[in-house]
């Protein structure tokens, strides 16, 4: 059985609590669940509409952690239970969002009350009943950088100041209205207003999580396997699928937008810090990622053509990349930021933590899980549609 971590950052015992996660059963509760079970004491009520990721934390027999997780099914949108639940906790972690850049065009309705509506209620019902609230944002929140608007040949575009992306000074860039890609983005800043308007003026314990690109197994979904056959996932996931179909990796307008990338075990230990360090991550915003692992798109592409031929031993596509526009990609009303660099200064002082894993690591982690998890299951969908 898991002994726990004794004391916190300043040396004060943890005492066990109680976690009501919702978003449970997805990429990053499934992988916070597993280390709370392993690693500490702490109980989780865990919500969510899907179990798959979680239920071998949840299969019945001799787990060390029995008795420390239960599921909860419950749809958040219209579920009275909700309540009930956020009472019986000590702390609630809202992971739950739509956050999948094609669905942010297609489907800007359901992006914006997903991640902005649907949590009114978490945030109303942690406020009433004085509960501590760690609440997942985005890094998308910043939008574009003020070096996107830069004549291409300023010197400037070299100053850090002008890209790295600080939680308590960098301004939200978004495109205009009509560009729908920023539906999401403009939700998650709201509903951080929003929380920050509640400590502010109701006291309101909060710390609010922007995520920069979090990578590992279980990550997103390989379309027509274990999610939507017309689906696009994110970048990574959707490169992934290519090269378990052998094709081509499409590289959006070229693939020059710059991005980090961190590994998943390395974010929810700065996760787990926050739980149990409240005095010292209440009140505040963490950027969570890695400024180490920073690529373009397309040096991403190429790495993971690199990467994926290692793990498979299967040979790289004589042509690995192909060009497409972002009009074609994901329709109209795509708009992009050009780099995602997120500073570290708060979370490093507040929490002392930093990442570890190098890119090139965590993408061997990641592709050989895809690999060994996905390759039989894509072989078969191309057969029956070649048979089709």
């Amino acid at each position: 059985m898991a002994e726990g971590r004794v004391v916190d950052l300043d040396g004060k015992p943890i005492k066990p609590i109680t976690i009501c996660m919702i978003g449970a059963g997805g990429f990053i509760g499934s992988h916070l669940c597993e280390k709370l079970m392993s690693e500490t004491q702490h109980t989780v009520l865990a919500v969510d509409v899907y179990s798959d990721k979680i239920k071998h934390l949840l299969e019945p027999g001799e787990l060390p952690w029995t008795g420390r997780i239960q599921f909860h099914r419950i749809n958040i949108k219209n579920d009275s239970r909700l309540e009930g639940l956020i009472k019986m906790a000590d702390l609630v972690v809202n992971l739950a969002a739509i956050c999948t850049p094609a669905d942010y065009n297609t489907r800007p309705l359901d992006t914006i009350y997903s991640n902005f509506i649907d949590a009114l209620p978490v945030v109303k019902y942690c406020s009433e009943n004085g509960k501590r609230l760690i609440h997942f944002s985005t890094c998308e929140v910043y939008g574009k950088t003020i070096g996107a608007f830069l004549p291409q040949d300023s010197p400037l575009k070299q100053d850090p100041a002008y890209y790295l992306l600080s939680e308590d000074a960098s301004p939200c860039i978004f495109g205009p209205i009509e560009k729908q890609r920023w539906s999401y983005a403009c939700a998650k800043q709201l509903i951080e207003r929003l929380i920050y308007a509640e400590g502010a003026e109701n006291g309101l314990e909060f710390t609010i999580v922007r995520p920069f690109n979090w990578i590992g197994p279980r990550m997103d979904f390989i379309p027509g396997i274990d999610g939507p056959s017309e689906g696009v996932p994110r970048v990574l996931a959707c490169f992934s699928n290519n090269l378990l179909r052998h094709e081509p990796l499409k590289l959006v307008d070229g693939g020059h937008s710059q991005r980090t990338f961190i590994y998943i075990k390395d974010a929810i230990e700065a996760v787990l810090l926050m739980i149990e360090n409240p005095a010292r991550a209440n009140g505040h915003i963490f950027n969570v990622g890695n400024p180490n692992n920073e690529v373009t798109v397309r040096q991403l592409a190429e790495m993971m053509t690199q990467v994926y031929s290692k793990v498979s031993g299967e040979s790289s596509l004589e042509t690995p990349t192909a060009d497409v526009s972002s009009k074609e990609f994901y329709g109209e009303g795509y708009d992009d930021s050009d780099k995602r660099i997120p500073d570290m200064t708060i979370i490093n002082r507040q929490l002392g933590w930093n990442p570890k894993t190098s890119l090139w690591d965590l993408l061997e982690s990641t592709l050989t899980y895809q690999h060994r998890t996905y390759a039989e299951a894509v072989k078969q969908a191309m057969s029956k549609t070649t048979a089709n």
